[in-house]
């Protein structure tokens, strides 16, 4: 059976996958979601034999049924290729009790090079598919991942311009100089004096715009996005978690139907979204723990079943997770209220209005296979150096909040099921806070020395992982290429 998207705030709004990568935005704000999830069609032994790339297919197949298998082979080959520094796609480092899937093996060293490297094949294959005669206009907020990625994979694109707009106070300088030195002709880059919550409500409302939508159409364009709200964004992120338990079984590090659980440093809820869409496929996934920095909306929200977006906007060492509005939450509202578009629309609105909105206990009831906490600033540092201090092994703040809030679930449950830690960025991306954190005495030097003491410090599993024959030479050199 083909599986159609409905929109979360009104149930006659359908699109097959293709419509809803081009539209990215359903009408009246909502988000499009799948009709149903559905079940992997291969065991859990098969999918261990497999390649990223093999799992992929097997995983978006079932969510994109409109894609002829040609189409989605080429989609998925052509992103998934040597543009990433290892051949494996995503690697999964065990460091003392947890396994870190390292999904920063793309260009940007961040995870969404992931999703984004294969939204364009996504977005210019939907457009041949639906007859588009626009131009594609991308429009994408960013708190300071999404951005570079998207213009990475968009630069030069036929058929598509880009623009991103990001908090021009609220991302790291490296992050800033990955945008605004994004070569192509069609890529176009804006800073905004506000937060990212301020970025991503006026996307949002250019995308609800009928008047602007009709003006664009007859200059020859139309809007689509790039963020987490497009399905083209989230449907690859479950494949991450899909990947992740079938290298674990393919290692012997766990027996075939045994449970794991999973831990996403969260801001705006796609990444754990997409790894409770993994567990309703058919991986036995036990806990969703879901890692927050100071801005801890969701942490308040798991805790009380209230969500409110009315507190002080806090600016972390973790900046792609300074969110105070979480879009991708929508798609879990809408699920526990019985995917009752009409009940979420009054949610979304008292969030719009008011800035909160408490669901019911039956719904909170039917979220109890997710955890949240939080780590403060001080904690992410604390926690960068002890893995340092034990290991050798060096991550970046945002994965440093998810192995905090992992200690923190291990302490208060005592629950010892296998983990698999979300490490969402490179420390290469975040190396003053990094390595401040390891020794407070590097932050005499500049941000290109800072990137040496990292390269000596680090242990080196990185390169070793990698045949000479694929991708560059070293992987702390490309990283280091990343800033020039």
């Amino acid at each position: 059976m083909d599986l159609i998207y409905k929109s979360t705030r009104n149930n006659q709004e359908t699109a097959t996958a293709s419509e809803a990568i081009l539209k990215g935005l359903a009408g009246e704000g909502g988000l499009f979601v799948p009709s149903y999830i559905p079940k992997l069609d291969k065991s859990l032994k098969e999918l261990s034999a497999m390649s990223y790339q093999e799992v992929a297919y097997e995983v978006m197949k079932l969510f994109m049924t409109d894609f002829t298998e040609e189409e989605l082979k080429h989609c998925i080959n052509s992103a998934y290729d040597k543009k990433f520094d290892t051949e494996s796609i995503a690697e999964l480092v065990k460091k003392e009790d947890a396994y870190y899937l390292e999904l920063f093996h793309g260009a940007t060293i961040a995870f969404k090079d992931m999703a984004l490297s294969i939204l364009p094949y996504l977005m210019t294959t939907s457009a041949k598919k639906n007859h588009v005669k626009n131009e594609i206009v991308i429009l994408t907020a960013t708190s300071g991942d999404t951005g570079k990625a998207a213009l990475a994979g968009f630069a030069d694109v036929p058929g598509t311009k880009i623009i991103v707009f990001y908090p021009k106070h609220g991302v790291s300088p490296i992050q800033e100089k990955q945008m605004v030195t994004q070569r192509g002709d069609n890529t176009y880059v804006i800073g905004i004096e506000g937060n990212f919550d301020d970025a991503q409500t006026g996307v949002k409302k250019m995308f609800s715009d009928a008047a602007l939508a009709q003006e664009m159409n007859e200059a020859g364009y139309q809007f689509s996005s790039a963020n987490s709200i497009n399905i083209g964004r989230l449907v690859p992120q479950v494949v991450y978690y899909v990947y992740s338990y079938a290298a674990l079984l393919a290692r012997g590090e766990i027996s075939e139907g045994e449970q794991i659980n999973v831990v996403v440093p969260t801001g705006n809820f796609g990444n754990i979204l997409a790894a409770s869409y993994a567990k309703e496929m058919g991986i036995p996934i036990a806990k969703l723990i879901c890692a927050s920095n100071e801005n801890k909306v969701l942490f308040d929200f798991f805790t009380t079943g209230c969500y409110d977006r009315n507190r002080d906007f806090i600016l972390t060492s973790s900046p792609s997770m300074d969110i105070l509005i979480s879009s991708n939450l929508e798609r879990l509202i809408y699920q526990t209220a019985g995917r009752d578009a009409e009940k979420n629309r009054e949610f979304m609105k008292e969030l719009n209005t008011d800035g909160v909105y408490t669901i019911t206990e039956e719904m909170k009831e039917q979220m109890k296979d997710f955890y949240g906490n939080y780590a403060t600033e001080e904690e992410t540092a604390q926690t960068i150096k002890e893995v340092y201090d034990k290991t050798g092994y060096i991550i970046d703040t945002h994965t440093a909040v998810a192995a905090a809030v992992y200690k923190k679930y291990e302490k208060e449950t005592d629950d010892k099921t296998k983990t698999v830690i979300a490490s969402t960025a490179s420390p290469y991306k975040f190396t003053r806070s990094v390595m401040n954190a390891i020794d407070p005495s590097y932050d005499s030097k500049t941000d290109f020395e800072l990137i040496d003491e990292l390269e000596k410090r680090k242990t080196g599993t990185w390169e070793k992982r990698v045949p000479s024959s694929y991708g560059q030479n070293s992987i702390a050199q490309s990283h280091k290429m990343q800033y020039l």
